[in-house]
């Protein structure tokens, strides 16, 4: 709290420059021949490193000036190679320019350069989510839109907005529908995985949320794997689900709700049929190991957090 409020009188409210993207393994350079092949001697076999599979790890919900929960969870990332995912609601109460400097930037912030983050309700309670665009600059795409993608190894990873209202829509013919299904199209990776704010189910305070049920079923007809979303501050996992929300282990998509990323911890409400996995006592981080054709899933919780869940699946 201290370190937060000593930032506020000292640091400039101007946006910091937008991150390059994550996620490129370097090329390895050749090693040079030895003298001793030239002279036929025996050489020592060049060992070409093998690229460690993509980690993308993060939360959303996360940061505030008068609560604690996103300095412990920046700890966790501390420790965590790789590229680090918000999923809105990335600084309270209002994303204003002056709260992300004070209250994201020492915790989460000093991450900056390798997140890809997303928007939340709270973000857009500055006029057109300007504290947000403002702060991560191009790393966060079209300030008019807020949608964008990457790939991460093998992956292809898509970002919606999910504030609907504020960018034309979220159903059938709308702008966001037609990037959504070029963008798909172009990038026929062998793994997708899709990241929002607002859950298309939840167990917690808010619940399921009907406006983003097209895009989950674009996504659905595409093959997509994963979606991640927060809103609902809880961790909570969901079996493979088509795209009436029915089981299907086949070609389902697995749902993350991660709102675990620092701000206050929300009640379960009504369990949902598909919840597998759910906690509601900790704050903590979701940590993907993206596989050429599978990914690893863990829950690290906070320093004293005993909760902690992980798993994996294959793509499809």
């Amino acid at each position: 709290m201290a370190k937060k409020l000593a930032v506020m009188v000292g640091l400039a409210l101007a946006a910091l420059p937008a991150a390059a993207l994550l996620g490129q393994t370097a090329t390895p350079t050749a090693a040079p021949e030895s003298a001793g092949a030239s002279s036929g001697q025996a050489s020592e076999p060049t060992v070409t490193p093998v690229p460690e599979d993509p980690v993308l790890v993060g939360a959303g919900d996360i940061a505030s000036c008068s609560e604690d929960g996103d300095e412990r969870t920046a700890e966790l990332l501390d420790t965590i190679d790789g590229t680090v995912f918000t999923l809105g609601d990335n600084v309270y109460p209002s994303g204003t320019a002056r709260q992300f400097m004070a209250c994201y930037e020492p915790t989460w912030g000093r991450h900056k350069a390798r997140t890809r983050p997303v928007p939340g309700n709270h973000d857009y309670r500055t006029t057109g989510a300007a504290g947000y665009f403002g702060y991560f600059g191009g790393a966060a795409g079209d300030p008019s839109t807020g949608d964008y993608s990457y790939d991460l190894g093998t992956w292809h990873i898509i970002v919606l907005n999910s504030d609907c209202g504020e960018v034309g829509g979220c159903g059938p013919g709308s702008r966001q529908d037609r990037w959504l299904k070029a963008d798909l199209a172009a990038h026929p990776a062998p793994c997708t995985a899709a990241m929002w704010h607002h859950p298309r189910y939840s167990s917690a305070f808010h619940g399921d949320d009907g406006g983003m049920r097209y895009f989950w079923r674009v996504l659905y007809q595409a093959g997509a794997e994963l979606v991640l979303s927060g809103h609902d501050h809880t961790y909570e996992r969901f079996g493979p689900q088509d795209a009436d929300g029915k089981p299907d282990p086949a070609r389902g998509m697995r749902q993350f709700v991660v709102g675990t990323g620092g701000k206050e911890l929300y009640p379960f409400e009504r369990i949902d049929a598909d919840s597998e996995v759910r906690n509601n006592k900790t704050f903590g981080v979701l940590k993907l190991t993206l596989h050429p054709h599978g990914y690893d899933w863990e829950f690290i919780p906070v320093r004293d957090g005993a909760f902690h869940d992980s798993g994996s699946a294959e793509c499809h």
